[in-house]
């Protein structure tokens, strides 16, 4: 496909990028069906779903940039754009700094059930299991974290933010386009279907009466199919995934500490418990 020039801030082909930040605030009810991306690293990983990517627009400083991004993708069918900065700034209602932004088709993403997400039995499987997560960086780090050490898939509560916001997009530096993602219907069900259904042992991270340490657990009972369950920082884990949990282990910390960012912690234990190789 060429890349075209605009010139024109009414041009109907811009009409995905308007008002960013306000169609932000509504949600994924105010941009149905679409999600943006935003910086090279995201876009590229954008690139590399085939039919995921609507339209790219780019300064005309960042044409060098697109070129080779869409080389490097095969020269996918998407609308390619190129505007001064003045009108992408226009168009999308603030500063885009390094002038790189893409719409998205998110209906792949967000159709995807538990079932499809999970990796079949037969086969070792690391899970990441999310629950009440809404702080916008958090859900961000959490996949960029879950890529690090080789999660299969991420399994949200009904509460948590949404991974493919601009900004968690943006944190996450693409990976919540790479590793599958269900957002549960039901979490009491779905953390049972993990265990009973998947055959995953669910390790919750919590630092209640009855959680051992992390660092105490036995090598050689380290499980091919794990599910690592971490909650808000504030909240920790709530009864409900407390009691579907086949064992709670805490983070041994320096007196005087009682809790870490949820994405450091989810860090500290895949490191220890992920069935993934890593090198």
């Amino acid at each position: 496909m060429p890349v075209h020039q605009i010139d024109d801030p009414d041009d109907p082909r811009l009409d995905d990028f308007r008002d960013i930040r306000d169609r932000d605030a509504r949600g994924p009810d105010g941009r149905p069906g679409v999600f943006i991306g935003e910086q090279g690293l995201v876009v590229e990983k954008m690139l590399e779903r085939p039919g995921i990517v609507r339209r790219i627009l780019v300064s005309e400083h960042r044409r060098g940039w697109l070129d080779d991004a869409l080389t490097a993708a095969g020269r996918p069918d998407v609308d390619a754009l190129v505007a001064p900065k003045s009108i992408l700034q226009e168009i999308v209602g603030f500063e885009i700094h390094r002038g790189i932004v893409a719409s998205g088709d998110r209906r792949p993403f967000d159709d995807r059930t538990l079932d499809e997400t999970i990796p079949p039995r037969d086969r070792p499987a690391t899970v990441l299991v999310c629950e009440s997560i809404r702080n916008i960086d958090n859900i961000g780090s959490l996949f960029r974290v879950a890529a690090a050490f080789g999660v299969d898939a991420v399994v949200l509560s009904p509460d948590c933010h949404d991974p493919l916001y601009r900004k968690s997009l943006r944190v996450s530096i693409g990976h919540a386009l790479s590793i599958p993602f269900a957002r549960s219907r039901d979490w009491r069900a779905d953390l049972d279907a993990l265990g009973d259904r998947h055959g995953l042992h669910r390790i919750g991270a919590s630092v209640t009466e009855g959680s051992i340490r992390a660092d105490a657990v036995p090598a050689d009972d380290r499980r091919h199919r794990v599910a690592i369950v971490v909650g808000s920082e504030f909240d920790g884990l709530s009864a409900v995934s407390t009691a579907a949990c086949d064992a709670l282990v805490r983070i041994a910390m320096a007196r005087g500490v009682d809790s870490l960012n949820v994405a450091v912690a989810a860090a500290v234990l895949l490191d220890r418990f992920s069935a993934a190789e890593r090198i």
